[in-house]
């Protein structure tokens, strides 16, 4: 099975066709051997801010040391952002694979698991397979009857914000929905309870009553606000300066629910510093939540789809941008109220570009223009979403991009494509422009740096690589490592963007691999596992003093990174190549250090 048959697979099975209920997910669990027995949860449920509360805590978490799943829903960017593992979207042949072993066990079931099902079992599977010391949980839909609710009690059951919803399942009033959503509280686990409607605090005050479970509601004056700008929120929270890097005022409400739930594992026994809450808050991501994409120019995304959401990005646009003019880049469905949706947004409109959402209920881009400029506004279709961006990224204004969560990941796709062929064209270009006499001077000034970091001085096993013309030249130290012993291999990269590292044999033979450059040649090799290495080199286009790193546009390192996790990720660039910032993805490899010949930095 590859990643995509597996995705069909699970897409086959929509929730929509099935009645809700534990039943099958607890005997699919059962077929699997029940991996979620043998994890420790956080579950999060609730209307709104479950994901910001998620990432936040997974961050958080992340950083105090802990190995940590996330599992959210729906996706934004692609399938394989809904199961995480330290802040990494899960690979698509693990995907694949688990996909495969979970269908063995659904197809032979009487009554066949649908989508959400499906992708709980592989999730579990995936968070066992991992060695996830906790993964934090988020209910798709209510909570009872869920069927991420087929876990035993977890260390913290949350309640975020709750409001009328779903009511055709979930029910007609707020102490409904509540009663729906209060159903993971169970015996055992401490309870977090985001400060709403009173009525809906006493439904779940009364659960944790029937469980014998302690109840916490969430108190909002414990996080004062200090200050906002387009970097996040700070605040102050017990004594502590802390910032947050999403935006808006419901994000401070969203970071004391994350906070007193970290009050509750620590009390359980979890240790969860004040310096891993301070970093962990600061590196929390949330994609298509107000997301600032880039400044320069600033690129603002949100996934805000009905009038609600559009009242909301008006009013942040007014609290971060005053009233500066921006392009407003949109796409809608045709049954929401557009019309509604576009009249808050507004007073903030230069022009408007339009595009048609990747949905079956999308109103036609045309059509929405048309609609803009009855109203006397400036606007234009575009037949596709790249187009649109790059329009966009060309007026060198501002831009807010809003309307619709199916747009939301091609939007952010095509700016990353856009923004990096940029960085990419000034990088290299900057690259070239040094001598040849310059770049080896530089390369030997970097070799001694490198050479004297201390993790690889003690390191026995290196993955080097072989320089292009124009890239820095390791050959000074491949002669020094193997002087002390040290073992190098090489990679070499194939279709498909994949990469394996090989050891020369004693009598070592060298070949033009896929980019004519020097590789070992396989038959003559010896093939090792990403868990061999100490130390991985990464050479790069450009890179920031963030610790962020521009790749070369294949992907090959990040892919092979991740399979091996434990090893020091060491970025190798020129000064030249200095950007002021990189533009990052959610799947980009962070790096332990940044060599240059006149620096090391160390992250």
């Amino acid at each position: 099975m590859t990643p995509k048959e597996a995705i069909e697979y699970i897409e086959n099975y929509t929730w929509s066709t099935t009645r809700l209920g534990l039943e099958r997910t607890q005997e699919l669990l059962r077929r699997l051997g029940d991996p979620q027995k043998k994890l420790k949860f956080v579950h999060v449920a609730g209307s709104n801010g479950k994901g910001s509360t998620c990432a936040m805590l997974a961050s958080v978490l992340r950083e105090a040391g802990y190995r940590t799943g996330m599992y959210t829903s729906p996706h934004v960017l692609c399938f394989e952002e809904r199961l995480q593992v330290n802040g990494r979207y899960i690979a698509g042949q693990d995907l694949a694979d688990l996909t495969e072993r979970v269908r063995v066990e659904a197809d032979a079931m009487e009554d066949h698991p649908s989508q959400f099902e499906l992708v709980t079992a592989i999730a579990m599977l995936y968070f066992l397979e991992q060695g996830c010391d906790i993964v934090v949980l988020e209910v798709g839909l209510g909570g009872a009857l869920d069927s991420t609710n087929a876990i035993d009690a977890p260390e913290v059951a949350v309640i975020t914000n709750i409001g009328l919803e779903h009511t055709e399942y979930l029910g007609n009033t707020l102490e409904e929905i509540a009663l729906n959503k209060g159903g993971i509280i169970k015996a055992g686990a401490d309870v977090v309870c985001y400060d709403s409607a009173p009525e809906v605090v006493s439904v779940i005050r009364q659960l944790c009553g029937v469980w014998n479970a302690r109840f916490r509601l969430v108190d909002f004056l414990s996080v004062r606000p200090l200050s906002h700008d387009l970097s996040g929120e700070s605040f102050e929270w017990e004594g502590l300066t802390l910032n947050v890097p999403l935006l808006g005022d419901y994000q401070l409400h969203n970071a004391a629910t994350a906070l007193t739930v970290l009050t509750a594992l620590r009390e359980r026994g979890w240790d969860v510093s004040d310096e891993a809450i301070r970093k962990g808050l600061a590196k929390t991501r949330w994609p298509a939540r107000f997301e600032v994409l880039g400044r320069e120019p600033l690129f603002l995304l949100d996934g805000g789809h009905n009038p609600q959401c559009a009242e909301v990005v008006a009013e942040n646009l007014t609290k971060y941008l005053g009233d500066t003019p921006l392009v407003v880049l949109t796409g809608v469905l045709s049954d929401k109220d557009y019309g509604a949706m576009m009249q808050s947004v507004l007073p903030h409109a230069k022009e408007f570009l339009c595009v048609t959402p990747d949905s079956p209920r999308a109103l036609p881009a045309e059509k929405l223009a048309d609609h803009l400029r009855s109203l006397g506004c400036r606007a234009q279709a575009f037949e596709n979403i790249p187009d649109a961006v790059r329009a966009a990224l060309q007026s060198g204004e501002p831009v807010i991009a809003f309307g619709s969560l199916y747009m939301a990941g091609d939007i952010r796709k095509s700016y990353y494509r856009e923004r990096k062929n940029a960085q990419r064209k000034s990088c290299t270009a900057a690259r070239r422009a040094m001598t040849a006499e310059e770049r080896a001077a530089a390369s030997a000034d970097l070799c001694a740096l490198l050479a004297g970091i201390p993790e690889v001085r003690e390191a026995t096993h290196i993955f080097s690589y072989m320089a292009t013309f124009d890239e820095v030249d390791l050959s000074v130290f491949h002669d020094w490592a193997e002087e002390q012993g040290k073992v190098l291999s090489f990679p070499v990269c194939s279709s498909g963007g994949h990469m394996e590292a090989y050891t020369l044999g004693e009598e070592p033979v060298w070949i033009s691999g896929k980019y004519d450059i020097r590789e070992p040649d396989p038959a003559c090799a010896t093939l090792r596992q990403p868990e061999d290495f100490d130390v991985i080199l990464v050479p790069c286009v450009g890179f920031d003093d963030e610790g962020g790193r521009l790749g070369h546009g294949a992907g090959y390192y990040d892919r092979y990174l991740e399979r091996g996790p434990e090893a020091l990720r060491v970025c190798i660039a020129f000064e030249a190549q200095r950007l002021d910032r990189v533009v990052e993805e959610d799947t980009d490899m962070p790096m332990d250090y940044l060599v240059t010949e006149k620096r090391v930095l160390k992250f």
